[in-house]
């Protein structure tokens, strides 16, 4: 056998020199560099501010003063709204999506679901806060209709900016954003897991119960999560509807940067917002753990 036909002798024959390079990585840093600059850095300047007193000085103070009686109700409330529209939000997402998935899967109505999920689940901030106020507001068109058709006075001028109010605000990006997370995981259900189950005697609780409900389950409580993290943090919509008052922390943590009254607190601001992180890091690393679960069936 040849030198040429060998690929050992071709290899060694070969002159030795430094390994080339890769430059596939370079396609890679505009998203390095935005995670950096958007993320990383702020998430530094938090976490160093959180611990520096108003003259520079290092300090826990503002640790201490997050007992303080109204930052705990914000930080209450918020994790109560938070809490409320992701478990009615993942529900009520959670039925759409399976109803869609039942259907065909090219056929009109999943494209249209998914396509208005994909567009509602980012409509938020002071837009949809706006198109709420005039819609449902004590002057709103559908409250002035309600009481014009059926005379049924709902102005009460303050159930939109109760926290009922703000739940049923959340709940319009939540179930949009419910759908998208949650279809993958039921479209990995596989249709011959339905006819076994069948064909060893089983029914459709049967199904449900010992099949398609422990699979589905970790990533439906993983997109719970995601749920929560998404209302947790959520600061525009809330803002727009409540110009006063600190009752949610994000509002909270505002009206400690901007005070009217030259009290600014920008320590205990940013200890908030570092106490928000690590809430939102610790769902987000349980919402990652439950999804690799579910991938492996997904596959």
């Amino acid at each position: 056998m040849t030198a040429a036909g060998n690929p050992a002798l071709t290899a060694a024959a070969r002159p030795s020199g430094g390994r080339r390079l890769s430059l596939s990585w370079i396609g890679a840093v505009p998203f390095f560099a935005y995670v950096a600059l958007f993320l990383l850095l702020p998430t530094a300047i938090i976490v160093v501010g959180s611990f520096l007193a108003t003259d520079g000085s290092f300090t826990l103070a503002n640790f201490a003063d997050i007992n303080k009686p109204y930052i705990i109700k914000a930080f209450t409330n918020s994790l109560i709204v938070s809490s409320v529209s992701a478990i009615v939000g993942a529900v009520a997402g959670a039925v759409l999506a399976y109803a869609v998935v039942t259907g065909n899967p090219d056929g009109t109505l999943r494209r249209l679901v998914t396509s208005a999920s994909g567009v509602l689940a980012q409509f938020g901030g002071v837009a949809l806060a706006l198109a709420l106020i005039a819609t449902l507001g004590a002057e709103g068109f559908v409250t002035q209709l309600i009481q014009l058709v059926l005379h049924i006075n709902i102005a009460s001028g303050t159930w939109l900016f109760d926290p009922s109010g703000i739940i049923l605000v959340y709940l319009y990006f939540q179930i949009p954003l419910m759908v998208l997370v949650f279809l993958p995981a039921l479209d990995g259900l596989r249709p011959q897991w339905r006819e076994a189950t069948e064909s060893l005697g089983g029914n459709t609780w049967h199904y449900w119960r010992y099949v398609a409900g422990p699979l589905l389950a970790p990533s439906f409580l993983g997109c719970t999560l995601l749920l929560f993290a998404n209302a947790f943090s959520a600061y525009a919509t809330v803002a727009a509807l409540l110009t006063q008052g600190g009752v949610y922390i994000t509002l909270e943590i505002q009206n400690l940067l901007t005070s009217e009254t030259e009290q600014t607190q920008p320590g205990l601001a940013q200890a908030l917002a570092l106490t928000m992180i690590v809430i939102v890091v610790i769902v987000t690393v349980l919402y990652t753990v439950l999804q690799r679960r579910t991938s492996k069936w997904l596959r």
